[in-house]
């Protein structure tokens, strides 16, 4: 049914429910830390107070050094958040959107005590010059609080594929209440097209050549549709796997790559085994899917196929982040044994 596939184990033994020490501990430090989650640009407002007052800024790419950088020269008349005292403590932050997650944020020293802060510093970003040109850059003005309730006191945001690059001058620019994109989180990276399967151990019976001694879950990736175009002669794209939490060489499989295809069609399936049923709700399946080049591949989204509580093996991971829509896909296949469940999937940040 597919062109290709692939057919591994996936042990689960190593993953003791309440480890303590040795390597599963350090492989799952080393999960944490490179999977980020995706956090609001928003989080933490606390505040009501108006957007006003004025950014001054310059943008640059440096080419030799493949670096975007930020001037943050300072702000004038900002909102008051501590009306009794008549102060603001304010900051600078930038994201790249859509690409928040990956790209982090960056953000300037806090200025106490005043409405007109000067920073005068660079907020830098290493991303090639043909990725930042499919972003946006979102600056907004904060209010510092000690308890960590800060206060949103304004935004501007970018498209940085109609700035003028020739302009290196430092402009001023007011401040805007939030925008709906940045709120409503629009990410669109494009779809999924794919079907699953759990077949449980000996559920094929006796009888049956292939009846698998431990269970296992089909994963067949059909298509993808709508992917973010890096270049006008369009990506080259391929898709990654792993069943976290197990980030080994064994649990790596990947797809051929689709040449200049924005609609690339892999018709690819993998096979892992070792799965018992209490294993499904420790496990998430990651696809990702990724424009291939020389010397680096460029990450276009993913999708995460597990429960999303968060826990794996009573482990806090901050990868186990499922959506409502691929927590509804994973709980199909896991009640519907030995069938196929299809699903067309929203590719996101992941």
């Amino acid at each position: 049914e597919s062109d290709t596939a692939s057919e591994i184990s996936f042990q689960f033994s190593k993953h003791k429910k309440t480890p303590s020490t040795g390597s599963h501990s350090s492989d799952m430090a080393s999960v944490s830390s490179v999977s980020g989650s995706v956090l609001s640009v928003y989080s933490g407002d606390f505040g009501s107070v108006d957007a006003q007052g004025t950014v001054e800024f310059a943008l640059d790419y440096d080419e030799k050094n493949r670096e975007f950088q930020v001037h943050v020269s300072q702000c004038k008349d900002l909102a008051v958040v501590d009306e009794k005292k008549g102060r603001s403590d304010p900051y600078v932050k930038t994201y790249l959107l859509p690409d928040k997650a990956r790209m982090g944020k960056r953000k300037t020293s806090v200025k106490k005590r005043t409405v007109n802060p000067i920073y005068n510093e660079v907020l830098r970003y290493k991303i090639e010059k043909m990725v930042l040109l499919i972003q946006k850059l979102n600056l907004s003005v904060w209010h510092n609080d000690p308890l960590g309730r800060n206060s949103f006191l304004g935004e501007i945001e970018v498209d940085l594929a109609s700035w003028d690059w020739s302009n290196r001058k430092l402009n001023w620019y007011p401040l805007k209440p939030r925008s709906l994109s940045a709120v409503n989180g629009v990410d669109h990276r494009g779809v999924m097209n794919l079907s699953i399967k759990y077949v449980p151990p000996g559920s094929l019976g006796k009888m049956c050549p292939k009846n698998p001694p431990s269970g296992e879950v089909h994963i067949w990736v059909k298509d993808v549709r709508d992917l973010l175009q890096l270049r006008p002669a369009g990506v080259d794209s391929f898709v990654k796997c792993y069943v976290l939490p197990d980030t080994s060489k064994k649990s790596y499989q990947k797809t051929r790559v689709i040449k200049r295809d924005p609609n690339p069609v892999f018709n690819h399936t993998i096979v892992y085994d070792g799965f018992h049923t209490e294993d499904l709700k420790d496990a998430c399946v990651e696809l990702t899917v990724w424009d291939h080049e020389k010397l680096t591949n460029h990450f276009l989204g993913g999708i995460r196929l597990g429960l999303g509580t968060g826990l794996s093996y009573g482990i806090s991971v901050d990868w186990m982040d499922s959506t409502q829509e691929e927590v509804a896909f994973w709980q199909e296949m896991m009640s519907a044994a030995n069938e196929w469940v299809e699903g067309l999937l929203p590719l996101r940040s992941l």
